[in-house]
């Protein structure tokens, strides 16, 4: 490449022997502009649509969870519900003959006792009849503190919400597959009975001597 020399001040400057560019014109970047702010218009079209698209999936995903939730739910109800009822004909078919054993005179069992007393709805899973005695027992798969709570509220009613036994003497039991932090113990030191389900039988596991509590 040739060079053509320029003096300044007595230095010397070597420039490369071509034209300069020619200028931009206004139309020329007015075209610029334009395609630029296509090009950020399609972009953000492009943007838009992604959204759209991911909330589009976050809605499906919302219904699946909510839908797989509802399920599960089904699921546990059953679970549960089948559960209780095995439990309670464990502990039903030997409730006579183990209160027998421990001197409650009983001869016949009730299932599923319901009821309403001024508007307010109860249950009561097995009660053991005879005579001048009754023993009401509550059926838990997994038996809680919180279990032996509301069923203690629960016997401190039986007289006015069982009125036809209102005259006899009133005894609770509780009955479980498993106990959960130490209930089982809790049940017996309120004077209920405590009756855990093995197997295909039924026992009463409360210590030697006993004594029931009459509500």
């Amino acid at each position: 490449m040739e060079y053509k020399k320029n003096k300044k001040k007595n230095n010397e400057v070597n420039e490369p022997l071509q034209e300069y560019g020619k200028p931009v014109t206004f139309e020329e970047v007015w075209l610029m502009f334009k395609e630029t702010d296509k090009m950020f218009k399609e972009t953000d079209e492009q943007i838009k649509e992604t959204n759209e698209r991911i909330r589009e999936n976050d809605r499906s995903l919302t219904e699946r969870f909510k839908e797989t939730d509802r399920r599960m739910k089904e699921l546990q109800f059953l679970f549960t519900s089948h559960w209780g009822k095995l439990v309670e004909s464990l502990v039903e078919g030997d409730l006579v003959k183990v209160l027998n054993e421990k001197g409650i005179s009983v001869e016949r069992t009730l299932q599923r006792i319901k009821g309403n007393h001024k508007g307010k709805s109860f249950e009561f899973d097995i009660i053991a009849v005879n005579g001048a005695e009754i023993v009401i027992v509550e059926v838990k798969t997994t038996l809680r503190p919180d279990d032996v709570r509301d069923f203690l509220d629960k016997l401190s009613e039986a007289r006015t919400l069982l009125s036809e036994y209102k005259d006899k003497t009133i005894y609770g039991a509780v009955a479980f597959l498993t106990a959960d932090a130490g209930s089982e113990r809790m049940a017996e030191n309120k004077g209920l009975f405590v009756i855990r389900a093995t197997g295909n039988s039924s026992s009463i596991i409360n210590a030697p001597g006993f004594t029931p509590r009459a509500f």
